[in-house]
């Protein structure tokens, strides 16, 4: 799709913005960072022409003047609580963050456990930072929160919490997904700061919603179907629309928490509250940004469908509720979308009817549709992937990329050392066999060479996908979905 989203000017307009947040602070901002920091393929695939990696690209532009927080929630340590779009643990994502973050030439001063109450996971993490030398600290929960404004702003609530000690103008908090006590966290520093005899200021770096769209854009809806599992709900702020007589939308936490969040920080600083609105709190230049609307629209109808099809896989895998269904049936209705409306979806069900195998398609950059389908050789992601990059490197079909010679020895391998049952060859296993043959292969090579070009491409299989396969396909940057429905009576995937 081309680009509808002008993102060298996103980055000068947000840069300026939170520039001017600082100006208007004396003292040091706390920036509470909502949204993916690393890899926000939600926003691009919604905003085409956004860089999945804008947030990390402007925190760089900052650098000299930035050091980075990052929260945890100690509930989600001991839930082993997963990332949903990588699939990785909490922990890990933020490890992973982390070690990004300081390659790029960023500070990252500190890591804070929220919500501890003893959980034995979260202590280990904290031993096992602490022994790596680490700034980790340790908020509770806050007493009186969230009602008793007297007494979370005293020594009982925030003055409670260690202080986090930081030396630049801007600290950014952020944390690896949502409910990991970053508002929390810029409270308490705001505390903290206000009993050391300095002043400080809170602003939020928003993505979604965006507030100077309608409410009922599919932007915004996109947003609604990603968080479809937080029962977060996008409403017109009506703080702003009663000061201002403007019509802006925000989520349903940020308005609801926004009267005592307004008492505490006039209670911390002990003046009225910068802020007369949740909007005002968020920095967020984004519609003005959007360089083609039509087709910011086409892409976030489309983002629902996906959302559709990943929520009707959760909820059949027991992950989700039948209520997570039911709004994003009621967002697709708003839009009159339907599941055909999804392209790749029908020549992969066709592929499933026609072989009576598990199959999946891939929609090309050209727009035309390939498929695989699954054999005892390999499985349907694998082939499809291979007819794929044939198709893009015109290589004909009858030609085989990758010899007999190369595939036997892991099936071997699976079979006698591995003792699987299943040696059907998954994606993985298929593309460095693919990789092996380009050595001497030279349509091997020129093959393996245009897999890039399916970055971007839509694909659909006709069944939940083993969470192997679609982790590459991520990785590659294909757009997957899939049915809602199991490739057998197996209860265990191998």
């Amino acid at each position: 799709m081309k680009a509808c989203f002008d993102g060298e000017l996103y980055m000068r307009s947000q840069t300026q913005e939170i520039q001017k947040r600082m100006d208007a602070t004396k003292g040091r901002l706390y920036l509470e960072f909502g949204g993916k920091l690393f890899d926000d393929y939600h926003a691009a695939r919604v905003l085409p022409g956004f860089d999945p990696l804008a947030k990390v690209k402007l925190l760089q532009n900052l650098s000299g003047m930035t050091e980075i927080i990052f929260c945890i929630n100690a509930c989600h340590i001991e839930k082993t609580k997963l990332r949903a779009d990588t699939g990785i643990l909490y922990e890990q994502d933020m490890l992973r963050q982390i070690d990004s973050l300081r390659a790029m030439g960023l500070n990252v001063s500190s890591v804070v456990i929220t919500q501890y109450d003893g959980q034995p996971s979260a202590d280990m993490l904290r031993k096992q930072l602490q022994m790596r030398n680490e700034n980790v600290f340790i908020h509770r929960h806050t007493s009186g929160y969230p009602t008793d404004v007297a007494t979370i702003v005293s020594e009982e609530g925030y003055g409670a919490n260690p202080y986090i000690p930081c030396s630049s103008p801007l600290v950014v908090v952020t944390a690896p997904g949502p409910g990991s006590g970053k508002l929390a966290t810029c409270l308490s520093q705001l505390y903290h700061e206000s009993r050391r005899g300095e002043t400080g200021g809170y602003a939020k770096f928003e993505t979604f919603p965006v507030w100077d769209l309608p409410l009922k854009h599919p932007v915004n809806l996109a947003y609604e179907a990603a968080t479809a599992d937080l029962d977060d709900v996008n409403m017109i702020d009506p703080f702003h629309l009663e000061l201002y007589g403007k019509t802006t939308v925000n989520y349903n936490r940020d308005i609801e928490v926004f009267p005592i969040l307004r008492t505490i920080l006039s209670r911390i600083t002990g003046a009225d509250s910068v802020y007369k609105s949740p909007t005002e709190m968020g920095v967020n230049m984004i519609g003005s940004c959007i360089t083609d609307h039509e087709g910011v629209k086409s892409a976030a109808r489309q983002e629902i469908l996906r959302r559709y099809y990943h929520i009707r896989r959760d909820h059949k895998q027991g992950r989700l509720e039948q209520s997570a269904v039911n709004k994003i049936e009621l967002i697709m209705s708003q839009l009159e979308l339907k599941t055909e409306d999804r392209l790749v979806v029908a020549p992969a069900l066709k592929k499933g009817r026609e072989s009576g195998s598990p199959a999946m398609a891939i929609i090309l950059p050209d727009g035309q549709s390939v498929a695989g389908r699954g054999t005892e050789l390999m499985r349907a992601p694998a082939g499809a992937i291979i007819n794929a990059v044939k198709s893009v490197a015109s290589i004909p079909d009858s030609m085989h990329l990758i010899s007999r010679l190369a595939l036997e020895p892991i099936i071997m391998l699976k079979s006698r050392n591995y003792n699987v049952r299943d040696t059907s060859l998954n994606l993985e296993e298929v593309l460095i066999a693919l990789s092996i043959s380009a050595v001497t292969n030279p349509t091997a090579e020129l093959a393996l060479n245009r897999l890039e070009e399916l970055r971007g491409c839509e694909a659909h299989a006709t069944y939940i996908l083993p969470e192997t396969d679609e982790d590459i396909l991520r990785k590659l940057g294909i757009n997957v979905t899939c049915e809602a429905m199991y490739s057998g009576q197996n209860l265990f995937n191998e």
